[in-house]
């Protein structure tokens, strides 16, 4: 192999690495979903595509289904850690998708009812939560979770899978820091019989 061929094959392979650090940086990366925590909205087997444009010039918003880095998860500063993120090459960052419940500065209160549903207060109002799987299928909390009343500061937020009889979220580890946001899951695409554009709406 002479020296140009070996000059080509390095040069198109430092293109394709910029180009793939370029898209998952600036426009959005696929998602696989592994687990039931987002019944019915997403299920086990699911692909998604997360867009990261609007992070540049928004903020994310209440019903928001949202790809972060949990806080419990530790995020190496090393380069070929930091390389691995950005390219997804090797990458073994464990990620979670959950939707957005409380914004910085609301009050979150999990309050459970008499007649076994359970229901969100936010800022002492109830949420209407159309896409949850069912009111009644939640734990009882238990003194060290974090179910309320709390107030989120500048930056925090409060994030609950759609199943909650099933999810490991805000409920359990905390509050989440804004920093932590990966992108905001934009489309359902696979397989076709789910196939879904989430809008963005404000519950």
């Amino acid at each position: 192999m002479n020296k140009d061929v070996i000059k080509e094959i390095i040069e198109t392979a430092v293109f394709v690495i910029v180009a793939i650090i370029i898209i998952r940086f600036f426009l959005g990366e696929i998602r696989w979903i592994p687990s039931g925590s987002m019944k019915p909205t997403l299920v086990e087997g699911d692909r998604v595509f997360v867009e990261r444009v609007s992070r540049f010039y928004s903020t994310p918003k209440r019903g928001d289904i949202m790809v972060f880095y949990p806080p419990q998860e530790h995020l190496e500063a090393t380069p070929l850690k930091i390389f691995s993120r950005l390219t997804g090459f090797f990458c073994n960052d464990i990620a979670y998708i959950k939707r957005v419940i409380g914004l910085p500065g609301e009050k979150i209160e999990i309050s459970h009812n008499e007649d076994g549903t359970t229901d969100i207060l936010v800022n002492d109002k109830k949420l209407d939560e159309p896409y949850i799987m069912d009111k009644s299928e939640y734990p009882i909390c238990t003194p060290d979770m974090h179910c309320g009343p709390l107030i989120l500061k500048e930056g925090e937020y409060f994030m609950m899978g759609d199943n909650r009889g099933h999810s490991a979220d805000s409920r359990y580890w905390g509050v989440l820091k804004q920093e932590r946001f990966i992108g905001r899951a934009k489309l359902l695409f696979w397989p076709f019989t789910h196939f879904e554009y989430f809008k963005i709406k404000s519950y």
